[in-house]
């Protein structure tokens, strides 16, 4: 599982700052979640094959997070794209986007799926056989949800040096991959842990966009392994957090560290701050392994 950073800034764009975006490498799959203005340009210039993208996550409507949206939408047009897209947002998404592809006579030529959402507790929102897709409702001034994105368990894996003591077809690894035990030729039973391991570990990354200080979500990450949360101000603007329903570096802290996640990654910062350390000496008191998002920046899941 791979993070990449496209923006980590808060409201608007600049030369060198972008607005929230960010692709999740999971199982095969390259999930967009949010789409800031210059999205299309951040993934070009992080060489990322958005051709690959079939699935798009909107936390709320926003301009930081979804104005480079419709951008993206018209270059998959131009480029030529069949494959489907999906894109899961707030209530009200499917008719932002489906106006502006109406009065500019540019509908797309590839199947367009909008999944919105509405409801104020946690939904599945994507499942397959490798992967689930949970919404996290936040505590914003508009409709608002984080996501969460969970490997499923994998299959067990073959120990190669063990298995060369038995006979064993090569249509009979798959059993073994699903834990099952044999029965040999000459009516040896043998036990599946003799020959195989415990699947890797599942991942889980945790999104969490624009919020207040919320406890109510503490549930709903407990323990992953990376948890991305705003933290727009430091706390000597606390006011202006509580006013426009933000966090600051300490309240992002003290939710990772009530939810027991491993790492805690920073981001949507203001463009008041120049120096961005002052997040992480205002965070660390409360939680350890804290890191800065950045803009390019790569987190190895």
């Amino acid at each position: 599982m791979k993070l990449n950073i496209l923006g980590c800034h808060s409201a608007t764009p600049t030369e060198n700052t972008h607005t929230t975006s960010q692709v999740l490498e999971i199982k095969d799959h390259l999930f967009l979640i949010d789409c800031g203005e210059g999205t299309q340009n951040q993934l070009r210039h992080q060489k990322i094959r958005f051709s690959r993208i079939k699935h798009i996550f909107i936390s709320h409507l926003h301009g930081d997070h979804f104005y480079g949206l419709i951008g993206l939408i018209s270059t998959f047009r131009l480029l030529g794209r069949t494959a489907d897209l999906n894109i899961y947002g707030p209530k009200g998404i499917k008719d932002v986007i489906t106006l502006q592809l109406k009065l500019a006579n540019s509908w797309t030529n590839y199947n367009l799926f909008f999944h919105e959402l509405e409801k104020n507790n946690s939904e599945l929102i994507f499942d397959d056989e490798l992967i689930s897709v949970h919404t996290i409702p936040l505590d914003h001034r508009i409709y608002t949800n984080g996501f969460l994105f969970k490997e499923k368990p994998g299959l067990r894996r073959l120990d190669k040096v063990k298995l060369r003591n038995y006979n064993i077809p090569h249509y009979d690894f798959h059993n073994l991959k699903l834990g099952r035990d044999l029965v040999l030729e000459d009516g040896t039973e043998l036990k599946n842990e003799m020959v195989s391991h415990d699947p890797n570990p599942i991942k889980s990354y945790a999104f969490c966009s624009d919020t207040a200080y919320n406890e109510s979500l503490v549930q709903l990450i407990k323990g992953v392994d990376l948890l991305y949360h705003e933290a727009t101000f430091l706390d000597s603007h606390e006011n202006l957090a509580q006013k426009t329903k933000h966090s600051t570096a300490a309240q992002a802290a003290k939710i990772a560290k009530l939810s027991d996640v491993k790492r805690l990654v920073l981001g949507h910062f203001s463009s008041r701050y120049q120096d961005k350390n002052r997040f992480l000496e205002e965070a660390t008191p409360f939680f350890n392994d804290v890191e800065l998002a950045a803009d390019g920046k790569i987190f190895d899941i």
